[in-house]
C-alpha cells in the first residue's frame, strides 16, 4: 500500500504548493474554543492546540492554515483522551465551513487579502472511560505493596496522568528499596467492547538488588576534595537510595561553596558489584561583592555593601567585609551612623556542621532614646543538630559608650551568648518566601555590665513565627496565599530599668516589633521631677528626658500577616502588629500598643522587595510625648519583615 499511495501524495504535495503560490500569505486568522464543561480540559486543550500557540508568532498561508488545522485533530485527541474520553470527536470550521470539506482550500484562497478567517474549535467527548482491571506482570519484591503503591483503583477515571504517576511512584519505589535498575514498562491499556472502561497492565523487571559503588566527584578547583570526603552523607557500600544520593548533594550544595552540585548515576555495577554514583561540582565565584539598601521613615534610609571571601584556604572558610550607612534622615534619628563588621567562619570545626565564627563590629547610632557607639569582639561555636535543630555558644566583650540626655556613660559588657533555634520552613536562605513550617530561637544571654552602675542580668529571648499555606482554602497553587503569625517575648532578671545599660533594655515600636510607632517609642517614658528651686543638675537632666522612653526589662509582640501573590512577580499583604514594652512580664491592656497596614511586595530571584505603610491605633499625646508617632510609618527592604 506504501508503494501505491506515495506517489499519490506526491501528487497532493506538488497541487498545493502550487496553490499556495496563488494563495495570500500570511493569512491572519482567529481562534474560538466552544466550552467542554471542564475548566482544566479546556486550559489543556488552549494549550496543546498550534492552532492557539502558533498563532500570533509563526503565520501561515491559507493551505498552511488547513494543514495546521488538520494536525490539530490527532493533538487534541490525544488531549482529551489523557482526561478519559476516549470516544472525543473533533470538529474544526473555518469561517463556518467544516475541515474535510473539499471546497475550503478555494474559499480560503478567495478572500480579500487581510481579512481575518474565523476558526472554530468544538470538542464532543463523549463517555468519561474508568479503570477496570489493573494487572502486574512480573516479579515484584515481597516487601513492596506494588498495588498500593499504584495508587490506582478500580472505578476511578482513566485519566492518562494519574496512570503514568503510578508507574513512576513505582518504579521510585522499587529505587528506593535498592532495586536501582529496576524497569516499569508504560502500561498497556486494554479498551473494553462492552463498557467506556480500561483494563490496564504494568510489566515490572525488579531486577536485583545493589549498594552504593565507587562514589567521583568531578569538577573540583580550590576546594580541597578531602572536605568534601569527610562532609558527604554517603559512602561506598550504603544500600542504593535516591533519597540518600540526593540528601547528600544538598548537603554539598549547603556549604555555600558550590553554584551547582549535580549526581550522575551508573547504568551497570562497577567492579565493586554497586551503582557507581559521580558528583559533578561546579564551584561559585571565590569573591563576592553585594549591595544593600533599606528605608523606614523613623530611622530613615540606610545603604552599604559587603566583600566576601567565600572559599579562603579551600575548605569552606568564609572572609566577609560589610559597612552600612544608617539613620540618613529618619524622625527617630537625630544623625547619620554606620555599622561595620568583621567575620571569619571555618566550617567543619572540630565535627560535622559545626562553625566556629570570629567577628569584630562597630556600630554608631544616635537615637531620640539614645546615642550609642560601641566595638564588640566576638567568638561562636554553632552547630547543626539536625534538618531542623541547631544550636549556638559564645563568648562577647563590647566597649559601650552610650548618652542618654545628660547622662553619659561607659560600659564594659561580657556576655556569654546561648541560642537554640528551630527552622523546619525548608529555606535555604532567610531571605526566600516562607509558606509553611516554623522558625523558632531561643536565647539566654548573662551579661557582666562594668559601668556606672556595674550589674549582672540574664537577658532570656523568644522569638517564634509559624506559616500556613492556604492553598487547600483557595484551591490555588502553593505558596500562592499564606497566612504568617510571629510571637515575642523578653525578659531582663537581675538589674531594674535603670540599672542596665540603656541599649541592653526592651523597646517596643519599629518593623521589628509593632509596625506604625516610632521606633523605641512603645513603653514606659521618663517623667517630669518635682519642680525645685534652684533647680539642682539632676533635676535638669530629667527635665530634659521627660516623655521620652526609658526601656523596660520585659517585652512582648505578636504579628499576624496575610500574604497573596499576584501573577508572577507581584504581592501584597495586610498586618497587624501589637505589643508592649514594660517593667514586667505580664500582660499589661492599658500598655497594649496596635498597629495595622498593608504593603505590596515585588518577587525577585534573591527575595521579595518590600514597601509597607502601617498606622498607629493609639497615638502619643504631644504634652505626654515629644516623640511624634506620626500618623503612619513607611518601611521598604528585602525579604520578607518575618
Amino acid at each position: 500500500m506504501r508503494s501505491r499511495t506515495l506517489p499519490w501524495f506526491l501528487l497532493c504535495m506538488s497541487a498545493t504548493t502550487c496553490k499556495v503560490a496563488l494563495a495570500a500569505d500570511p493569512q491572519p486568522y482567529k481562534v474560538e474554543f466552544a466550552s467542554t464543561g471542564n475548566s482544566e480540559l479546556d486550559s489543556t486543550v488552549k494549550a496543546t492546540s498550534d492552532l492557539q500557540t502558533l498563532r500570533s508568532n509563526a503565520p501561515v498561508s491559507p493551505f498552511g492554515l488547513i494543514a495546521r488545522a488538520r494536525s490539530d485533530i490527532d493533538r487534541l485527541t490525544t488531549a482529551a483522551e489523557s482526561f478519559g474520553y476516549y470516544q472525543c470527536h473533533i470538529a474544526i470550521r473555518i469561517n463556518g465551513i467544516p475541515l474535510g470539506d473539499p471546497g475550503l482550500a478555494d474559499a480560503l484562497s478567495a478572500l480579500e487579502k487581510g481579512k481575518t478567517a474565523q476558526v472554530a474549535i468544538s470538542l464532543t467527548l463523549g463517555p468519561a472511560y474508568t479503570l477496570r482491571r489493573i494487572d502486574i506482570d512480573g516479579e515484584v519484591p515481597s516487601a513492596l505493596n506494588a498495588r498500593d503503591t499504584l495508587g490506582l483503583r478500580t472505578g476511578q477515571q482513566a485519566l492518562a496522568v494519574n496512570v503514568l504517576a503510578g508507574a513512576s511512584r513505582l518504579l521510585s519505589a522499587l529505587q528506593e528499596q535498592g532495586y536501582a535498575f529496576a524497569k516499569v514498562d508504560p502500561p498497556v491499556a486494554y479498551e473494553a467492547a462492552d463498557a467506556p472502561v480500561l483494563d490496564l497492565s504494568f510489566h515490572v523487571d525488579a531486577g536485583r538488588q545493589v549498594n552504593i559503588g565507587e562514589i567521583h566527584i568531578e569538577g573540583l578547583q580550590r576546594t580541597h576534595e578531602t572536605l568534601l570526603r569527610k562532609r558527604l552523607l554517603l559512602h561506598t557500600g550504603d544500600l542504593y537510595r535516591p533519597s540518600a544520593i540526593e540528601r547528600a548533594r544538598k548537603d554539598l550544595l549547603a556549604l555555600n561553596v558550590f553554584g551547582q552540585v549535580s549526581v550522575q548515576t551508573g547504568t551497570q555495577a562497577d567492579a565493586t558489584g554497586g551503582v557507581p554514583v559521580t558528583f559533578k561540582i561546579r564551584e561559585r565565584l571565590r569573591h563576592a561583592v553585594s549591595l544593600n539598601a533599606a528605608f523606614s521613615s523613623d530611622l530613615g534610609g540606610s545603604g552599604g555593601a559587603t566583600w566576601a571571601d567565600r572559599n579562603v584556604f579551600g575548605n569552606a572558610e568564609q572572609l566577609k567585609f560589610a559597612a552600612s550607612v544608617i539613620n540618613l534622615g529618619g524622625s527617630d534619628a537625630t544623625g547619620s551612623g554606620y555599622d561595620t563588621s568583621a567575620k571569619y567562619l571555618i566550617p567543619e570545626f572540630g565535627h560535622r556542621d559545626q562553625t566556629l565564627q570570629f567577628a569584630l563590629t562597630a556600630l554608631k547610632q544616635s537615637l531620640l532614646t539614645y546615642d550609642q557607639t560601641s566595638r564588640t569582639a566576638s567568638v561562636s561555636l554553632s552547630r547543626k543538630l539536625s534538618s531542623v535543630w541547631s544550636v549556638s555558644a559564645g563568648f562577647s566583650t563590647t566597649d559601650d559608650h552610650v548618652i542618654q540626655g545628660d547622662l553619659d556613660k561607659n560600659y564594659t559588657l561580657v556576655a556569654l551568648p546561648l541560642n537554640v533555634g528551630y527552622d523546619s520552613t525548608d529555606l535555604a536562605s532567610p531571605l526566600d518566601d516562607a509558606s509553611h513550617g516554623y522558625r523558632a530561637t531561643v536565647s539566654f544571654t548573662p551579661t557582666l555590665a562594668i559601668g556606672h552602675p556595674s550589674s549582672t542580668f540574664l537577658i532570656t529571648q523568644v522569638k517564634a513565627a509559624k506559616y500556613f499555606d492556604l492553598d487547600w482554602l483557595f484551591r490555588e497553587d502553593p505558596g500562592r496565599t499564606v497566612l504568617a503569625l510571629r510571637a515575642l517575648a523578653g525578659q531582663a532578671l537581675g538589674a531594674g530599668e535603670f540599672s542596665l545599660p540603656p541599649d541592653q533594655r526592651f523597646y517596643a515600636g519599629g518593623s521589628g516589633t509593632i509596625r506604625g510607632y516610632a521606633y523605641q517609642a512603645v513603653g514606659p517614658l521618663f517623667t517630669s521631677p518635682a519642680p525645685m528651686n534652684p533647680p539642682s543638675a539632676a533635676t535638669k537632666a530629667a527635665e530634659a528626658l521627660a516623655g521620652y522612653p526609658i526601656g523596660g526589662t520585659a517585652i512582648t509582640a505578636g504579628s499576624v500577616e496575610l500574604r497573596q501573590r499576584f501573577g508572577a512577580a507581584w504581592g501584597a499583604a495586610a498586618f497587624i502588629d501589637a505589643g508592649q514594652a514594660s517593667a514586667k512580664l505580664q500582660f499589661l491592656p492599658d500598655e497594649l500598643r496596635i498597629g495595622v497596614g498593608v504593603g505590596v511586595r515585588y518577587y525577585t530571584p534573591i527575595g521579595p522587595v518590600r514597601a509597607a505603610v502601617a498606622i498607629p491605633l493609639q497615638r502619643h499625646a504631644s504634652n505626654v510625648s515629644p516623640q511624634d508617632d506620626g500618623a503612619f510609618q513607611v518601611y521598604i527592604g528585602l525579604g520578607q519583615s518575618f
